[in-house]
């Protein structure tokens, strides 16, 4: 298998074994590579993750574009350190959760409550008063060993009056200061806005910024590991100036955007018989490129299997 497709990752030959309708279903399935600023990233969430607890632990807001790959390596860090059940030295079995994650959808303080009480087996009730859910996810917390507490998408949390999001930049310095343990946010350029509302909690994040990439060696790599991943049949060599121009064109340096490019790309060359990206197709789907926060119109028609507008 290997021999007949030299182009594609040992990990991946498999995929050349199903039919186009398979190959094309797994494209979509969630696919991580690592590069030098995720691993960093990991790296250090992992440092902060052993640290010994202390009253005042040090957090982290991570901050970047939408769909830049931020929660992607949330993701992979969290498949890192899974839950367990071990034995304490009263040998009862308990249960251990070293990372909770929740993501941020209103300014209420009850629904953040209530989104890390989701990650847990124990039942509750979400009339159940404020007062009580706050006494509910501390004691699992405490229970379970919590180590960190990741909070995505938390720019959200500007959806509230000023008050309120005081309020809740409260609930969070609380919870740090109860448990001993680090919160990472996670988050657009907007999250930075969220911080300046408590000046306390503002000197407890440090900030990571993951920016969009250049067009540079580091970028041609990404795309030879991301071709690497793709069931086609010939070698696209995605990383020749014209196509690795063309592509970051498209794409702008967002991982998010290349990724999708990728992948509609390699559908159609699947569908049509064409079996590698060629410059032809990857112009087909310069829709990628969005100049402005306008949604993206779907469009069905005879010769591509999508294509949008706006």
């Amino acid at each position: 298998m290997s021999e007949l497709y030299p182009h594609i990752h040992p990990d991946f030959q498999h995929l050349m074994l199903l039919d186009d309708e398979r190959r094309i279903e797994s494209l979509h399935e969630p696919l991580w590579i690592n590069y030098p600023k995720s691993d960093h990233i990991i790296q250090y969430l992992g440092q902060m993750l052993r640290y010994p607890k202390k009253p005042r632990m040090q957090g982290v807001l991570i901050i970047g574009d939408s769909n830049i790959g931020k929660t992607s390596i949330i993701n992979h860090f969290i498949s890192l350190h899974p839950d367990s059940m071990m034995e304490d030295e009263f040998q009862t079995t308990r249960a251990y959760k070293p990372v909770i994650y929740a993501k941020m959808q209103t300014s209420e303080e009850k629904d953040l409550y209530i989104s890390i009480l989701q990650n847990f087996w124990s039942p509750f009730r979400s009339s159940d008063s404020l007062t009580k859910l706050r006494y509910q996810t501390i004691s699992l917390m405490r229970e379970c060993n919590v180590r960190m507490l990741i909070l995505d998408e938390i720019q959200n949390l500007l959806r509230g009056t000023a008050m309120k999001q005081r309020i809740m930049m409260d609930a969070i310095k609380n919870l740090s200061n109860e448990l001993m343990i680090p919160i990472i946010g996670a988050g657009t350029q907007e999250a930075v806005a969220v911080l300046s509302t408590e000046p306390q909690l503002n000197t407890r994040f440090d900030t990571i910024t993951l920016p969009k990439w250049d067009m540079d060696k580091n970028f041609r790599a990404m795309i030879v590991a991301l071709e690497k991943r793709l069931p086609l049949k010939k070698p696209s060599r995605l990383d020749t100036k014209e196509k690795a121009l063309l592509i970051y064109k498209i794409s702008r340096g967002n991982l998010g955007d290349l990724h999708r490019l990728l992948i509609v790309s390699t559908e159609y060359a699947i569908r049509h018989g064409i079996e590698e990206i060629t410059v032809e197709v990857i112009k087909k789907h310069s829709w990628i490129m969005r100049e402005d926060n306008r949604a993206r119109e779907i469009i069905f028609d005879t010769d591509t299997a999508i294509s949008t507008k706006g």
